[in-house]
């Protein structure tokens, strides 16, 4: 008979409490079966989270600055009064007065483009005033701006210090609206500037007054047919024709005008590209 001591008991005790917590940590570590509470598994550190690539967001963007419009130009062999261009080339510059409503504008406009003419508008400062998108619109067309006073008064008749300040008043508009003061002068009321009026244009900056040899008398409201025959009974190589924006009769004839220039051979150009 073995004799248990209090001490071999204690031992036997302790070794059996051993065997039953390695158990419950075998079964804690288990990857299958029901777990009760196990201990969470350590989780490796998280890297910082990168902006995926992906395309570069763009900068807003930036209305583009148009470009100034062209100054006046000084030609050398030509007078301080134009009246017409070189008699040697089948050219023409049909050149408007920049006044009156702005959708009959927009239609002279569109059927010279149609036709691939370009015009010279020649603005007044008041009209340029009431319909300022229309300096742009004329520039973009591919067609040459100027200056015809701001008020469209009689200039000649003025004093020295009025009539200058219709040139410069118009200029000061161009000059806002488009960057520069107009590539040409034109007197108001008048086929042709004064001498007081010529030296007035060119102190503001306008080496040349463009007059014209052919004036379609549109303003008054003769009837397409009409203005239609004036032209085209006085137009040759190198002629400056004065029309208006402003006057049905002028929207009405421009198609049948432009049609028989382009039979002729003479083609609409705007005045810078008449005396180039």
């Amino acid at each position: 008979m073995v004799r248990v001591t209090q001490t071999d008991r204690r031992t036997a005790l302790r070794t059996g409490a051993g065997l039953v917590a390695g158990g419950a940590l075998a079964a804690g570590c288990a990857t299958t079966g029901a777990v009760a509470h196990p201990a969470p598994t350590p989780l490796a550190p998280t890297p910082l989270a990168l902006t995926p690539p992906g395309p570069t967001p763009l900068a807003p963007a930036k209305t583009p600055t148009p470009l100034a419009a062209p100054a006046p130009h000084h030609y050398p062999h030509q007078p301080a009064q134009l009246t017409h261009g070189p008699r040697t080339r089948p050219r023409v510059a049909l050149t408007f007065h920049g006044q009156g409503d702005p959708a009959i504008a927009r239609s002279l406009l569109a059927e010279a483009e149609k036709h691939g003419a370009r015009l010279t508008v020649l603005a007044v400062g008041t009209w340029l005033d009431a319909h300022p998108e229309l300096a742009r619109r004329i520039l973009d067309g591919g067609h040459d701006l100027g200056n015809h006073t701001h008020r469209h008064l009689d200039i000649n008749a003025m004093s020295e210090t009025d009539a200058q300040a219709e040139i410069t008043a118009c200029a000061d508009r161009l000059k806002r609206l488009t960057g520069s003061i107009g590539t040409w002068f034109r007197p108001s009321r008048a086929p042709r500037a004064s001498p007081l009026v010529e030296r007035l244009a060119a102190r503001a900056g306008y080496p040349h007054v463009l007059s014209y040899d052919v004036d379609s008398l549109d303003f008054t409201e003769p009837g397409a047919p009409a203005v239609t025959r004036k032209i085209l009974g006085e137009v040759r190589n190198g002629s400056v024709v004065s029309l208006h924006f402003g006057y049905p009769d002028t929207v009405a004839a421009l198609p049948a005008v432009l049609a028989e220039l382009d039979r002729r051979g003479l083609h609409a150009v705007t005045t810078t590209e008449l005396l180039s």
